[in-house]
C-alpha cells in the first residue's frame, strides 16, 4: 500500500445519444444502483492488484462435488424457517454474529474466504443464500422480492440465530439489501462494511428501470431481465449457467453491461484466474439446478421497491459505515455516482460513514479477487466496535 492517501480520477462512460437530456439531468443529480448499481469523505491509500491469467474452462470440465474444500474447513451448513420460507444457511465459529449477504448472480459460497479468516478471529460467520438462491425457497413472482420481503428474511435469521445485533457486511444487491436493513432496522445493525455498491438515495420523481434503460436502451443487463423466462430461455439455449456466469464473472470493463438478445453468449471469455475450476463448479451446478429466476426477480421489482419505499424518501442510515469498491468496477462508473462519491452526497446520507476505500485495479468481485485484502479491511473495520 502506498503511504499517501490518493484518489482516482476516472472518466465515466459515455452515454448513448438516445437519451433524452430531462432523463440525463435527473440520473446526473441522483447515483443509482450496480451489478445490481457508488463513495466520500476521505480515501484510504490504494492497493495495486496484479495483473493475473486466465484459463479457459469448459463445462465438461467442471467436477460435481465442489465441496469438499469448504467442508473441510469446518463450514458447516443448514436450513432455517424465516419469514415464511426456508433459508440455506451457511456458517462458522463462535462470538459476535458477522451477516454476510451476497449479490447476484452469487450465493453464500461468495463468502467462503471471508467466513473461515473471521471465524478464525473469533466471529460467528454466516452466510445465507438470499432468498431466490441456491439452497433458498425461491417465490416465482417478483412481487415476493421487496425490500421488506428481503430485509424480513435477514431480520428473522438474526432473530433464529439469538443475535439482538450483528455486524454486516454486503456485496452487490446484497448491499442493497444491507442499506435498506440499515434504514428499516438499525437496531439490530451494529455496524456495515458495504462492497461494491453505494447508497442510493430514492429519487421521487423518476423509476429506477426506467432510468436505466433511458441512459443505456434495451440491451442493458438490468433492461434484459425485466421479462419474466425471457432470458432464462436464451440461458437455456446458450447452454445453461456457464454461459452467463463467464460472461459476467470475467467482466472487468470500467461502464456498462450489455447483453444484446441472441449475441451475448458468442465468444465468451474464460473464468478469471481468481474462480478456479472446482469453485466455478459449485456456481455453476448451483444454478444449473435452481436456475436464475429468483436472481433476476430483484430486478424485476426494481420499480416496485421505488413504489413502496417512498416513505423513506431523504431517510439516512444512521449506522457506522465502511465502503470499499473496486476502481475497475462497473458500479463505480455509473451515472451520478462519482460526484455523489467525491462532493458530499453519500457522507449526508450516510452521516456515520467512517471510511472509504478504493482499491486500484480490482473489478466487481473484489471479496473473490482480493480475499485477504477484504477481510483484513472487514476485521479492521469490525474491531473498531
Amino acid at each position: 500500500m502506498s503511504s499517501q492517501n490518493q484518489e482516482i480520477s476516472t472518466a465515466g462512460p459515455k452515454l448513448r445519444p438516445r437519451c433524452r437530456k430531462d432523463w440525463m439531468l435527473a440520473i446526473s443529480a441522483r447515483p443509482m444502483c450496480g451489478l445490481a448499481v457508488s463513495l466520500c469523505r476521505s480515501f484510504l491509500p490504494t492497493t495495486p492488484a496484479t495483473t493475473q491469467s486466465r484459463s479457459h474452462l469448459h463445462p465438461s470440465s467442471l467436477s460435481s462435488n465442489p465441496m469438499a474444500e469448504s467442508e473441510c474447513d469446518g463450514i458447516t451448513q443448514r436450513s432455517v424457517s424465516v419469514n415464511g420460507i426456508k433459508m440455506h444457511v451457511a456458517e462458522k465459529g463462535e462470538g459476535a454474529v458477522v451477516l454476510f449477504i451476497h449479490g447476484f448472480p452469487e450465493l453464500w459460497y461468495t463468502w467462503r474466504h471471508q467466513i473461515v479468516a473471521l471465524a478464525e478471529q473469533g466471529y460467528r460467520a454466516v452466510a445465507p443464500d438470499m432468498r431466490g438462491y441456491g439452497g433458498t425457497d425461491a417465490p416465482k413472482e417478483a412481487s415476493a422480492y421487496t425490500y421488506g420481503h428481503l430485509v424480513g428474511d435477514l431480520v428473522a435469521l438474526l432473530d433464529e440465530l439469538g443475535a439482538e445485533q450483528a455486524f454486516v457486511v454486503g456485496h452487490d444487491w446484497g448491499a442493497i439489501v444491507a442499506w435498506w436493513l440499515c434504514l428499516f432496522r438499525p437496531d439490530r445493525v451494529k455496524a456495515l462494511v458495504n462492497l461494491s455498491v453505494a447508497f442510493s438515495p430514492r429519487n421521487p420523481k423518476y423509476k429506477p428501470v426506467d432510468m436505466l434503460r433511458a441512459a443505456y436502451g434495451d440491451d442493458y443487463y438490468v433492461c434484459r431481465f425485466q421479462v419474466p423466462g425471457e432470458m432464462e430461455a436464451e440461458i437455456a439455449e446458450a447452454g445453461g449457467a456457464d454461459t452467463l456466469l463467464r460472461r459476467i464473472y470475467a467482466f472487468r470493463t470500467p461502464g456498462p453491461l450489455f447483453l444484446p438478445k441472441g449475441q451475448w453468449y458468442k465468444d465468451l471469455p474464460p473464468y478469471p484466474s481468481w474462480l478456479p475450476q472446482k469453485e466455478a463448479a459449485y456456481y455453476v451446478d448451483t444454478f444449473n439446478k435452481s436456475g436464475f429466476t429468483g436472481g433476476m426477480n430483484y430486478y424485476r421489482a426494481f420499480n416496485l421497491n421505488w413504489e413502496i419505499t417512498a416513505p423513506w424518501t431523504g431517510a439516512q442510515v444512521k449506522v457506522p459505515v465502511k465502503f470499499i469498491v473496486g476502481d475497475l468496477d462497473l458500479t463505480y462508473y455509473l451515472p451520478g455516482v462519482k460526484d455523489y462519491i467525491h462532493k458530499g452526497g453519500m457522507k449526508k446520507d450516510v452521516p456515520l460513514l467512517q471510511e472509504v476505500v478504493i482499491l486500484e485495479g480490482v473489478g466487481h468481485f473484489l471479496q473473490e479477487e482480493q480475499p485477504e485484502l477484504i477481510t483484513k479491511h472487514i476485521r479492521d473495520f469490525l474491531q473498531k466496535f
